[in-house]
């Protein structure tokens, strides 16, 4: 079993500092706390340039460059087990995986039939395994570097990025990154849905609720535009408007993706299981009066509630075919988590994983979260493929970490732009049940989008 370096480094820089001086490296990525908030979004962590690039679609992995067939899950597992390491009790990840598994993904696992139109082509799955690691403590106000020996110059890396983060200098990013922003340059964005037909399908799904199909659907729709700012522009605007506990920057070679996620699905630390689904969205008040009548409105929305409790017992179900009988507990019901566009309802559900599951077996058992399916999950799903328009590819996905210790910590890939060649797509939407009103439903969008959209054309 292999064993990681941990050194605490002493510099003067933040965590987005460092992360903007190292933005330029190959297949960088930053799992950024943004936010931390109520004990959420503790660490940030940075990599890049890989020992191993992991893509999958169609049954069909791209391993570096060999070529393999088969599920996705299993022969992620190979590489788990050939860098198996030890834990450390500063960090929760000192290497192995960081990336995303697309929406899209959970089709080949329930066998649905593909209905929608692909706006975007990604990989399903894109994994890059890492041995050297940036990582912050954002309570303890620390930052370290780690490195797990598996290759013949990890040290050497591992000292190569120590000795620049001694060397570097701050980077004012309003004068290095930053664009003068003229009205012409602003983007239009257009959805696959206009307002009508999106109440229209509001309605549709209701009519499968009240045919006893589904208890709770989430419907989505897809803005997209053009634009002539960076991904690394957009990205600075993004989490100073809308900062989140597991926000992200993902600096693929193909495509980048953006995210300011406030929702965690999975969090396994030392065998333990933590999710914390939302449900239940009202918008910031123009003033702390209105503000205060919006979290009212949404504690006391019984829509919002029984929204949330079919959710949790969903998770709950999910979680209870990896996990030991009698560890699930739901932690906190109907807790309000403020962020700077809207207020959430949230609930936080832990369990502890049983015998020889794995942390993949976890997510796969949960995967995709229940919050942005609905209930239950296989025909929910399948409304879903009918219903919207189009692929949903990494939008309610997951972004995150997964360590060759068996640790993991991924989002809800929520609040999210995915930005390939000059044109962006940002996924949207909100549960439907049978009390859902159709404009309302449509304005919860909106004020969902508002952060992404300010952050492109701001």
């Amino acid at each position: 079993m292999l064993k990681p370096y941990i050194e605490e480094i002493i510099t003067d820089k933040t965590p987005y500092e460092l992360f903007l001086n190292f933005s330029k490296e190959k297949e960088i990525m930053f799992l950024d706390s943004s936010l931390y908030h109520k004990k959420l979004g503790q660490y940030s962590f940075i990599a890049f340039e890989p020992f191993i690039k992991f893509r999958y679609k169609n049954k069909t992995a791209y391993i570096n460059e060999e070529k393999k067939s088969g599920d996705c899950f299993e022969l992620l597992e190979e590489i788990f087990i050939k860098y198996k390491s030890q834990q450390d009790e500063k960090l929760p990840f000192t290497g192995g995986g960081m990336g995303y598994f697309s929406y899209d993904l959970a089709r080949e696992y329930f066998e649905i039939e593909d209905k929608t139109k692909e706006l975007c082509e990604v990989f399903d799955c894109y994994y890059n395994f890492y041995d050297v690691i940036i990582a912050f403590d954002h309570e303890q106000s620390k930052t370290y570097l780690s490195y797990i020996p598996v290759k013949s110059n990890s040290i050497e890396k591992f000292n190569a990025i120590k000795n620049k983060i001694a060397e570097m200098k701050k980077v004012d990013f309003d004068k290095g990154y930053s664009v003068n922003i003229v009205e012409k340059d602003k983007t239009d964005f257009k959805s696959m849905f206009s307002p009508e037909q999106y109440m229209d399908t509001v309605e549709k799904m209701k009519e499968y609720i009240r045919e006893g199909d589904i208890y709770i659907g989430n419907l989505t729709h897809t803005f997209s535009g053009y634009t002539k700012r960076t991904p690394l522009q957009i990205y600075n605007n993004l989490r100073r408007i809308n900062p989140a506990p597991f926000s992200a920057f993902l600096g693929l070679a193909e495509y980048q993706i953006l995210s300011s996620s406030p929702e965690r699905f999975l969090q396994i630390n030392n065998r333990r299981v933590t999710t914390r689904p939302i449900k239940g969205t009202v918008p910031r008040g123009k003033n702390q009066e209105e503000d205060k009548k919006y979290i009212e409105k949404l504690m006391n929305s019984e829509k919002d509630k029984s929204e949330l409790l079919m959710v949790v017992d969903l998770e709950r179900n999910d979680l209870s075919k990896v996990c030991k009988p009698k560890s699930v507990k739901v932690e906190s019901l109907f807790e309000i988590e403020s962020y700077a566009t809207v207020h959430h309802l949230v609930a936080e559900i832990s369990a502890e994983l049983e015998g020889k599951n794995t942390t993949l077996d976890c997510i796969k058992a949960c995967f995709p979260g229940g919050s942005i399916t609905g209930t239950p999950k296989y025909r929910t799903m399948q409304v879903i493929e009918e219903l919207e328009k189009t692929k949903r590819n990494i939008y309610t996905g997951a972004i995150g970490y997964l360590g060759f210790d068996g640790n993991a910590d991924l989002n809800i890939t929520i609040r999210t732009i995915l930005y390939k060649n000059g044109k962006l797509w940002m996924g949207v939407g909100g549960g439907i049940t049978w009390e859902s009103d159709r404009e309302e439903e449509y304005k919860e969008t909106l004020d969902k989008a508002k952060a992404l959209f300010n952050s492109i054309n701001n």
